[in-house]
């Protein structure tokens, strides 16, 4: 591995803080950059030593996708949703569902698996996000089923691709407002980021 790869390892480690241990959101969101909000926890506080075992541990509660009056409050003028679909572990959320309330809608069909390759949304991704804060005002609730994979996930990549943050720095950004957990498949796309940036001239090694 050269200088300037980083490991799955060394991220994990960032995550639990190096106590082996993942927190659980315990909020249903949370603004982990100004204007940019993570969110759709179901809450509950506690700590599990393995990410998979995550959605065992998740108890049923409700959205703050689908809570238009908080979004409201919260001055959420866009929203990305990063689980669209129907299944139990997705978001039935889009476009119809915000008719009439101010909000514009992005979805992205992603699934929480090490598999998925959520790289090929970040760009996509990253542009939604710089939009809505484009505008005054402007704020984005980027969300999944619990706030704690998908859309970490697409965060992190957002301040790397847009803020020219290195991979370390833009996860330590987020995890320090919000309990994430991106699976080990996220973690590896962004290391690859990353390294692609790092070769591009846009990180400092």
């Amino acid at each position: 591995m050269s200088d300037y790869e980083i490991s799955v390892e060394e991220l994990n480690d960032l995550l639990a803080n190096g106590s082996g241990c993942y927190s659980l959101p315990s909020a249903h969101s949370n603004e982990v950059v100004p204007r940019i909000h993570v969110g759709n926890a179901c809450v509950r506080k506690s700590a599990i030593n393995q990410k998979k075992s995550f959605t065992e541990n998740v108890v049923a509660s409700r959205f703050i996708a689908k809570n238009i009056t908080k979004l409201q409050r919260l001055g959420i003028t866009h929203v990305l949703n990063a689980a669209e679909g129907k299944s139990f572990m997705h978001v039935n959320t889009n476009a119809e569902f915000y008719e009439g309330t101010g909000i514009r809608y992005h979805g992205i069909k992603a699934n929480d698996t090490q598999e998925f390759n959520l790289s090929r949304y970040f760009e996509e991704a990253a542009d939604f996000i710089e939009k809505a804060l484009s505008q005054k005002d402007g704020q984005v609730l980027v969300h999944c089923r619990e706030g704690y994979s998908r859309s970490p996930t697409l965060v992190i990549a957002y301040l790397m691709l847009r803020q020219n943050m290195d991979v370390k720095s833009a996860l330590v950004t987020v995890r320090q407002k919000r309990e994430i957990g991106p699976n080990d498949g996220f973690l590896r796309q962004l290391c690859q980021l990353n390294e692609q940036l790092v070769k591009e001239g846009k990180l400092k090694p």
